[in-house]
């Protein structure tokens, strides 16, 4: 691979080494042997070129969402795509359009300030715009899907940007067509939304709806104020990943049927679950975990946070196959003691 792909006045892209240690909110060792940023869609065609002829490459934006390993030899690509432009103004919705590098929780601010409302529950999720669709990021009763109208996003195989509809996005739970996809096989560029001009709060949760800056309203709810709830309540119950290393989530809350449900329940009295829609029910993995005795437990380097069992951590220099480890122990634990399989939510590399 060359050195340098483009050069093009201010607008270069050169491949280098970097230590991506700082770059991943786990702040797992990892030293990439090729690394490049992407700062405008000018370097697209060249870098797509590039991309077919690189034998494998990771699309990174905020590092929020992956387990990065001690060495990378392939091609790292940071987008750090900006902008933020309203393109319609609908009889239902706004229509804003916002680049893959935007910082996701900064996004949602800017949104919420210009009354473009549906997104305050998502607040404070690390990351960028960009990294969200893969993901289908949800918090507290709202997943992004609800919320989203389009991707847009450079198909390297075919050498050209495909705009996705909500639908072709194919979301699932903390899934998407581009989780699924082989890796390197998407970039994307933008995402557009639809916010709704009818909002409504969604207060599902029974800790954001019992939240002092909610119950106390005397009048209507704003979306202001669900902002400032759901990031009072994170920043209580989960660790800066500035300050401790982790990724949220590390586990999906399993989905079982009822009468696994039932015969749960029938074992474990204060088993957490939320019904859904189809009769399933999702177990809250976090209390899986607790009850097996996790909470707080530190194994070297790693960790679960002693606020959110959900959470796994680093207490520093921690390396991929040393929390990959743990949270196979952890696995292990939850599979013998509720015949429950838990799925790891950050992407693998």
């Amino acid at each position: 691979m060359s050195n340098r792909f483009l050069q093009k006045g201010q607008h270069s892209l050169i491949a280098q080494a970097q230590d991506l240690s700082s770059c991943n909110t786990l702040r797992l060792q990892c030293q990439a042997e090729q690394v490049v940023d992407l700062q405008s869609l000018e370097q697209m065609n060249e870098l797509g070129r590039e991309l077919v002829r690189a034998p494998e490459c990771l699309v990174l934006g905020g590092g929020s969402n992956v387990i990065l390993p001690i060495t990378l030899s392939s091609l790292v690509v940071r987008v750090a795509l900006k902008g933020i432009e309203l393109v319609e103004s609908t009889a239902d919705h706004w229509l804003i359009d916002v680049a893959a590098g935007e910082n996701w929780h900064d996004w949602v601010v800017t949104a919420t300030a210009r009354g473009w409302w549906g997104l305050e529950n998502l607040a404070l999720i690390p990351g960028t715009v960009g990294a969200a669709p893969v993901q289908n990021i949800g918090a507290y009763g709202v997943e992004l899907c609800q919320r989203l109208e389009s991707v847009t996003a450079w198909h390297v195989a075919a050498q050209k940007y495909v705009t996705l509809s909500r639908a072709e996005c194919d979301f699932g739970y903390r899934d998407s067509i581009f989780k699924r996809a082989k890796r390197g096989e998407w970039l994307i560029v933008s995402v557009r939304f639809a916010l709704p001009k009818a909002w409504q709060p969604v207060l599902t949760y029974p800790d954001l709806a019992g939240h002092p800056q909610l119950a106390l309203v005397s009048q209507a709810v704003t979306a202001q104020a669900v902002l400032e709830a759901v990031c009072d309540i994170r920043r209580r119950k989960l660790p800066d990943p500035a300050v401790l290393g982790n990724a949220g989530s590390f586990f999906k809350n399993p989905v079982v049927s009822a009468l696994q449900y039932q015969a749960l329940q029938a074992r474990f009295a204060k088993l957490v679950a939320y019904p859904q829609p189809e009769g399933s029910f999702k177990l809250a993995a976090g209390w899986l975990i607790e009850y097996c005795g996790f909470k707080g437990l530190r194994s070297g380097a790693v960790g679960v946070h002693a606020q959110q069992a959900l959470v796994l951590v680093n207490y520093g220099h921690a390396q991929a196959d040393e929390l990959l480890a743990f949270a196979s122990t952890i696995r292990e634990a939850v599979q013998k003691t509720f015949g429950v399989l838990l799925e790891i939510e950050p992407v693998v590399v």
